[in-house]
């Protein structure tokens, strides 16, 4: 049998990704520590998933190791070697605001684990398709320089501007405030496209924005839709950080998201990147947000300006994915923001 491997398993995208690629006929090995409890607290656990997980997956290992352990790693890798088809990297630490405080260990996460899992391939799965999760955030904040115009209810960016339709991979990463996170990952970004283009794996990054979806545990600092439907429904107090709360968020749905795997491993490359997101399609601004899920669920929000934005906040940020669609032109988006929205509030009704 076929079998994935996946970092972060019990994660948003890790999970999607799970459930899904048991349904194509692997047998998935898990890995996951739950170290968004130890980011996030009771918020960002994600015990209910992993028990959602080994109820609905029959061939589900799950093991607990974090990707900072290269040789707890190594004896996974010694022992199913090239049987392991794929390796999804999910995991991370995926907070601005956490890693200002904790940039070692935000270091080490993003960082040298990529580089555990990337060396570990080379040795024992040189075959298999190595699909890493990283973030719109490689772009630092050059996106905020981009021409906006302040509107009601969201900042937006001319028709006629080369980026209108979203921002494409020849954004720089050069000359810009990336957050401690956003060099963490971009170190990581940058790795697996050398290990593609340099040494001959079958790597690609997947730069995203907002992810969202039921699956996902979403903290205060991590997990835009999924904690502002939370708090909604609540009826709890929502903090706006920054820019009027008219910064422009990218979705896609995990199972958008995951889909665009698919189509990866059955046709992989070396050293890509996507830019991968709701783009035209699926984007709003925090107060958009806010609006949709007080008309669908009936509800007053009640919010809390905060003037201080945050840093490597982006006021504006749609992606551009018409590269993905050019190199897999057999991928569609189904989730609209508001379709995804729709699903957040049963979700957290039930």
């Amino acid at each position: 049998m076929k079998k994935a491997l996946i970092t972060g398993s019990c994660g948003l995208v890790g999970s999607e990704s799970a459930l899904f690629f048991s349904k194509k006929g692997f047998e998935i090995i898990g890995i996951e520590n739950n170290a968004r409890k130890f980011f996030f607290g009771k918020d960002g656990d994600i015990t209910w998933i992993k028990s959602k997980l080994r109820s609905s997956i029959k061939k589900y290992k799950h093991f607990h190791i974090d990707v900072r352990n290269y040789n707890s790693l190594k004896k996974i890798f010694r022992k199913y070697k090239n049987k392991i088809s794929i390796i999804i990297h999910c995991a991370a630490q995926p907070s601005h605001d956490w890693a200002k405080n904790k940039p070692f260990v935000d270091f080490d996460i993003n960082a040298r684990g990529t580089l555990n899992l990337l060396e570990l391939t080379r040795i024992f799965s040189p075959n298999a398709s190595f699909i890493f999760m990283s973030t719109n955030k490689v772009y630092g904040d050059n996106p905020n320089s981009l021409p906006l115009v302040e509107k009601k209810m969201r900042w937006e960016i001319k028709k006629n501007h080369k980026f209108y339709q979203g921002i494409d991979e020849k954004m720089s990463v050069d000359d810009c405030i990336h957050s401690l996170f956003g060099a963490s990952k971009t170190y990581a970004d940058l790795i697996v496209q050398e290990y593609g283009k340099n040494i001959g794996l079958k790597t690609s990054c997947f730069r995203a924005g907002c992810i969202t979806g039921p699956n996902h545990s979403g903290a205060q600092l991590h997990g835009f839709l999924s904690y502002l439907v939370k708090i909604a429904l609540k009826k709890k107090k929502y903090n706006l950080i920054g820019y009027k709360g008219k910064q422009v968020r990218d979705n896609i749905h995990s199972n958008d998201l995951v889909r665009c795997f698919w189509e990866f491993y059955k046709r992989p490359t070396r050293g890509e990147i996507y830019n991968v997101g709701g783009g035209r399609f699926s984007n709003c601004s925090v107060l958009e947000a806010l609006n949709l899920v007080e008309k669908m669920a009936k509800i007053k929000i009640k919010k809390n300006y905060l003037k201080k934005n945050r840093v490597g906040d982006h006021i504006w940020y749609v992606s551009n994915m018409k590269k993905f669609r050019k190199d897999y032109p057999a991928w569609k988006q189904k989730y609209s923001t508001k379709i995804i929205i729709k699903e957040l509030i049963k979700e957290f009704s039930s």
